[in-house]
């Protein structure tokens, strides 16, 4: 926040705005929900693009953040990739909830902490994902599933 002197002996307070080409860090979360639900349901992006009349250079620019999403065009995503409108500011870090924090994690003159990479973005953790439901039986896929966790627990 910024105090700056109002009239009648007021103080005025405003927030401090992003630097310009400095991408909002609520639309990269955004962007970055949009291309996960994406590429869980398979989707391309030129797939995705013509659903709702863009090319897919939009869509790129939506997802890295680069582009805000407006209210109408999130609607529409929301009803394409089949998931409520909160969807896509789940898992939003906290430390991005506030506007000081928008402000401390957009700067670009400090050095910033890496993000640890989300195993759900990879594409590895996708493929996965995605044999994993096409097994037809449930038993089977209960019982690889139980594979998976007594592996992981042996490497512990």
């Amino acid at each position: 926040m910024i105090e700056t002197p109002g009239g009648g002996g007021r103080t005025v307070r405003r927030k401090k705005r992003l630097p310009p080409g400095v991408a909002n860090p609520i639309d990269i979360h955004v962007g970055n929900r949009v291309r996960l639900r994406r590429t869980l349901l398979g989707l391309s992006q030129e797939k995705l693009g013509d659903e709702v009349g863009l090319t897919f250079q939009q869509i790129q620019k939506y997802e890295r953040g680069a582009n805000r999403i407006g209210a109408s065009r999130l609607f529409q995503f929301s009803r394409i990739l089949d998931v409520s409108i909160s969807y896509f500011f789940e898992e939003l870090p906290s430390e991005i909830r506030s506007h000081e924090g928008q402000m401390n994690w957009g700067l670009s003159d400090e050095k910033q902490a890496e993000l640890a990479p989300n195993p759900m973005a990879r594409r590895e953790t996708l493929e996965l994902f995605r044999a994993y439901y096409r097994i037809a039986d449930p038993a089977v896929r209960a019982r690889l599933f139980d594979l998976t966790k007594i592996l992981a627990k042996a490497e512990n």
